[in-house]
């Protein structure tokens, strides 16, 4: 074998190596096929002396530099573009660890649900003996207001000012009033007859201002208690629409499990995206399978040149 033959199947050999390499990269069907094509050219070349070994020269430097040179450009674009998408699930993953720091667990919440529901409990009961006592003795247990101070801002739902005015409308007729709470009567008579059996509904806020909503355990009724004013009164829940009051989760939990969605996502997106290629560019390499796939491409080698000034010509373009 002359020197020249040896040096241009040589070169050929590393031009194929080097397409083999991308087609493993991009798991592209019709890539892996131009693949295995550029590899039957090759040993077609290897295996018939006769054969002008200039053709095969031809046949890589008309398509198959081109073809790599335009899937490294795919490629580096492709890795600048997953690497933002990676910068932005660090970023994520660096404010789930600062919120999962600061987050109050709802395994908490839930057990001072049942802890601040026995405050009210003993507290409407004390407020029901100084109303009947007629005397000035404070009648609500200790720290009774520590709960919406430490949970409120993660765990209760957000309302209007409006709804909250609606909220804690009352007629004074109708309420039970000393120094210091208000009850609605008939919320009083309802809560004696139920021996103040309640438990902690819900949390509400607008703004600074809270609003704490316990349930009758023996009876399908609600009522509020308003801390600023220390008033109890009935709640209608049909008269607050949009709120879940299945959801038990803080805003910061919510907040964390949508950026781990987010991340999710983002990782999905950065999997696909590493190896996609755009649709003109696989349309295009269909078209350049089918005319190497020609049984009689050797005698219509110079219609690569045109395969070939499209190639180049989509390396100038901005699809990637």
């Amino acid at each position: 074998m002359d020197e020249r033959r040896m040096n241009i199947l040589k070169t050929s050999n590393a031009e194929i190596s080097r397409l083999q390499l991308l087609s493993a990269f991009f798991e592209d069907e019709i890539l892996y096929k131009i693949y295995l094509r550029s590899q039957v050219i090759h040993n077609l070349f290897a295996n018939n002396e006769e054969l002008e070994i200039d053709k095969l020269d031809l046949f890589h430097v008309q398509f198959t530099a081109s073809l790599i040179e335009l899937l490294r450009k795919i490629k580096k674009s492709n890795e600048k573009n997953v690497s933002l998408l990676y910068d932005e699930i660090h970023l994520n993953k660096e404010l789930i660890e600062k919120l999962t720091g600061t987050v109050f667990t709802e395994k908490n919440y839930n057990l001072n649900k049942q802890q601040q529901a026995l405050k009210i409990n003993q507290s409407l009961r004390r407020l029901y003996q100084v109303l009947s006592d007629g005397t000035s003795e404070f009648p609500f247990a200790k720290n009774i207001s520590t709960f919406s101070a430490r949970y409120s801002k993660d765990f209760y739902s957000d309302i209007s000012t409006e709804q909250l005015s609606e909220l804690i409308n009352y007629n004074p007729k109708d309420l039970y009033i000393n120094e210091h709470a208000g009850i609605e009567r008939k919320l009083m008579g309802l809560l004696c007859k139920y021996d103040f059996r309640t438990e902690f509904f819900h949390g509400l806020k607008a703004g600074q201002l809270v609003i704490e909503l316990y349930k009758f355990m023996d009876v399908d009724r609600h009522f509020l208690f308003f801390p600023s004013r220390d008033l109890f009164l009935f709640c209608d829940l049909n008269t607050l629409s949009g709120i879940d009051w299945s959801n038990n989760m803080s805003g910061k939990s919510k907040m964390i499990q949508e950026l781990s969605y987010e991340n999710d996502k983002l990782e999905s997106d950065a999997a696909s995206l590493k190896t996609y290629m755009p649709v003109q560019i696989i349309t295009l390499l269909k078209e350049n399978y089918t005319k190497i796939s020609d049984i009689d491409f050797l005698n219509h080698l110079n219609n690569f040149d045109v395969q070939a000034n499209i190639l180049k010509a989509m390396l100038k373009t901005d699809l990637f």
